[in-house]
């Protein structure tokens, strides 16, 4: 809950709506897991609470650990259906990227997640669980929404989360630690940006509206063109970034034509693109990665066309880190 949700909680139990400032700092702060703990509320407001209330915590009911660190928690969400969170050390960094939603409507033809169809979206409380109920909560030092579902289809739930983790009564999170990634849901970008400072990260993987449409059906409802008129209203030079996310395949994607068009396209946006070695879902996937040569050559060419890219370094491939492979082998 966030601090407005948690005054309305306080006169239930017969406190006065300072008492949510108490509440909070349990429940964000001292990250307690019963009310019980909440010591300076009288006994009989805890009683009462406990008789209406939950702290909501549940641990990972599974965990992969992969040789290079990386790991992936599953949490049980719904039933029959777990979601996805992968704790990532990286030297001084230790992201987890979190998911927002069970399953996805986005259906990308690339991603498990969208093949294992949509059985619904989190709660607030159920995001906040994977930050806080990992063993290295404490040590996180970032989060990235680009786990199972797409964060901009559910503000319901994502924008409380964000407000949770960045307010001084919550985790107290700078945004500058925060990323969200949307493929492109003009409406639900849209607040995210106004609403927020976190850092926008935006699932691209091709240049051309028409292939894009191909691979990635949210191009029909929502055009790639009118998502970057939109990205081009917001100040990205300072503390807010934008990076762009582009899965590279052998033959699809990764010649100079699309490196030209991309630079064209991304031209005056003051971003940087990531470059993504691709998991394939099966070994007779149609979609294949590019080899190293490959996506080197891409990148110089982005860098020569004054477009900052980068290679991400591929983590977890041994335990089927890439969205939503894990758990639908769990579900199988």
């Amino acid at each position: 809950m966030t601090l407005d949700q948690l005054k309305g909680v306080a006169p239930e139990v017969g406190l006065k709506p300072f008492a949510a400032k108490q509440m909070a700092r349990w429940l964000y702060e001292k990250r307690v897991t019963s009310i019980n703990e909440m010591t300076d509320l009288s006994k009989a407001a805890r009683e009462k609470l406990a008789e209406k209330y939950e702290i909501g915590r549940k641990a990972p009911i599974h965990c992969a650990t992969s040789a290079d660190g990386t790991k992936k928690y599953l949490f049980e969400a719904r039933p029959g259906r777990p979601i996805e969170a992968v704790y990532i050390p990286d030297r001084d960094r230790a992201t987890l990227c979190v998911s927002s939603q069970a399953g996805c409507k986005m259906n990308c033809q690339f991603c498990a997640t969208g093949r294992g169809g949509f059985q619904g979206s989190l709660t607030a409380g159920e995001i906040i669980n994977q930050i806080l109920s990992i063993p290295e909560s404490e040590s996180l030092t970032n989060i990235v929404f680009m786990g199972m579902g797409e964060p901009a289809d559910n503000l319901e739930a994502v924008l409380p989360a964000l407000e949770i983790l960045t307010e001084k009564w919550g985790l107290a999170w700078s945004p500058r630690r925060i990323t969200v990634s949307s493929v492109g849901k003009l409406d639900g970008m849209r607040q995210i940006l106004d609403k927020t400072k976190v850092h926008i990260a935006l699932s691209l993987h091709t240049p051309f509206p028409g292939r894009r449409a191909d691979i990635m059906p949210v191009e029909k409802a929502y055009p790639l063109n009118d998502v970057l008129d939109l990205l081009k209203q917001y100040d990205f030079s300072h503390q807010r970034r934008l990076s762009f996310e582009y899965i590279m395949w052998n033959g699809i994607n990764d010649d100079s034509r699309h490196a030209r068009a991309l630079a064209r396209i991304l031209h005056g946006l003051d971003c940087r693109v990531n470059l993504i070695r691709y998991h394939a879902l099966t070994p007779d996937d149609p979609m294949q990665p590019s080899d190293n040569e490959t996506m080197i050559r891409f990148r110089d060419l982005l860098n020569d066309s004054g477009i900052t890219a980068t290679i991400r370094a591929s983590r977890g491939e041994d335990i089927d880190a890439a969205c939503g492979m894990l758990a639908g082998k769990q579900n199988k």
